[in-house]
């Protein structure tokens, strides 16, 4: 296996042609056998897989290079996201903008090359896999309470929490599911999984999917600023399936995949297996 490889498998999994603008190879590598994966991986994680021999790092947040800079642009996921959802192509277009341009205000001044300038050094192959990933974990949580909850129209909120709670990807981990805006007796009403958009989309994109006849929003985090404008909107719930057990979903479908094809992957930082 090389650095190719890997990328490659999880491209395939999550049905993607071409690597989005938060999925690279930074630094390429032959002869892969060992791989250190997780959350976070930066240049202490570096250090650790080199003591411990690891041929490769890979980190699901976009730490290095483009994977950093053009961040923003791996947004415009959530405008066919949105547009699926029922909100019209140009309304979710505009909806995204502004935390759009926040995001590539940030961006555009951060570090880097911090994080690939180390791996270089250190001639340690090393990859940022974010998109395709959330792509997979989205898919299977939508799947799994569509299941659930579609013959259900009088779902409450409390059902949910109770159905994420019976999950093998929840159960017994630090972080547990949560209700952020609203209450257990809530009725759900539609339900929509917004784990794949690169980060949050912002107070706008919320309203719009509220406004398009979603009842509950499922997102890995939610922003003060948007928890706060959703309670002021009272048009929609939220629910939070934690960050960490979430992320691992899909991390661990392509971990799954790598093993299947005869490499050793150790997780950490933040992978709950």
């Amino acid at each position: 296996m090389n650095t190719n490889d890997l990328l490659n498998t999880a491209l395939s999994l999550a049905k993607l042609d071409v690597a989005p603008y938060d999925t690279d190879v930074i630094v390429e590598g032959e002869n892969i056998k060992r791989v250190l994966i997780g959350i976070d991986m930066e240049t202490p994680e570096l250090l650790l897989a080199k003591e411990l021999g690891y041929d490769c790092v890979v980190s699901h947040h976009p730490k290095a290079d483009a994977c950093v800079i053009d961040f923003a642009k791996v947004m415009d996921v959530q405008i066919d996201r949105m547009v699926k959802a029922g909100i019209p192509i140009n309304k979710a277009q505009k909806a995204l903008k502004k935390k759009q341009a926040s995001i590539d205000l940030g961006r555009h001044a951060a570090n880097y090359d911090r994080v690939s300038s180390a791996a270089r050094l250190m001639n340690m192959p090393y990859l940022n896999i974010h998109i395709p990933a959330d792509f997979i974990t989205e898919e299977i949580v939508q799947t799994r309470l569509n299941k659930a909850f579609d013959d259900k129209p009088k779902t409450k909120l409390k059902d949910i929490i109770d159905e994420l709670n019976s999950w093998e990807y929840y159960q017994g981990k630090v972080a547990k599911p949560v209700i952020r805006v609203g209450s257990n007796d809530d009725y759900a009403g539609k339900i929509e999984v917004l784990m794949a958009g690169g980060t949050n989309g912002g107070v706008d994109v919320y309203k719009s999917y509220f406004e398009a006849g979603v009842g509950t929003i499922i997102a890995m985090h939610v922003p003060e600023d948007v928890k706060k404008a959703v309670v002021e909107q009272n048009i929609g719930n939220i629910i939070i399936a934690p960050h960490m057990p979430s992320d691992s979903i899909g991390l661990l479908e392509i971990v799954k995949a790598w093993r299947e094809q005869g490499v050793e992957v150790t997780c950490m930082s933040g992978i709950v297996e």
